[in-house]
């Protein structure tokens, strides 16, 4: 399979799959809007919205990955330019969806 048409397929899968984690978190962003900072703590402190949550952020932050790859693909001439936001891209990939998930574990 060539790597342009994984691209797309792997997009095309994550944002199917992030459907439903986006209704999830709108539904319970409505709920816990006005409450004060204890209830939002004990709403991401419960084990299944941590669970949910980290899925959330980490297929949010991969199919932000894919997406912003296929720009610079697409708008970055230099090769050398492009490699390097794509690795600077995926490092950023990496660590905000990481440290988020830490931070929501040792609530």
């Amino acid at each position: 399979m060539h790597n342009s048409t994984k691209k797309w397929l792997l997009t095309k899968i994550s944002s199917f799959c992030l459907l439903p984690f986006i209704v999830w978190f709108i539904l319970n962003l409505v709920k816990i809007y006005d409450n004060d900072y204890q209830q939002v703590v004990d709403f991401f402190s419960t084990q299944p919205s941590k669970i949910l949550f980290s899925l959330f952020v980490v297929i949010a932050y991969f199919f932000y990955a894919l997406t912003i790859s296929e720009i610079f693909e697409d708008y970055i001439q230099n090769d050398k330019i492009k490699n390097v936001a794509n690795k600077t891209l995926n490092i950023f990939a990496i660590m905000l969806p990481l440290i988020t998930i830490l931070g929501i574990l040792n609530l």
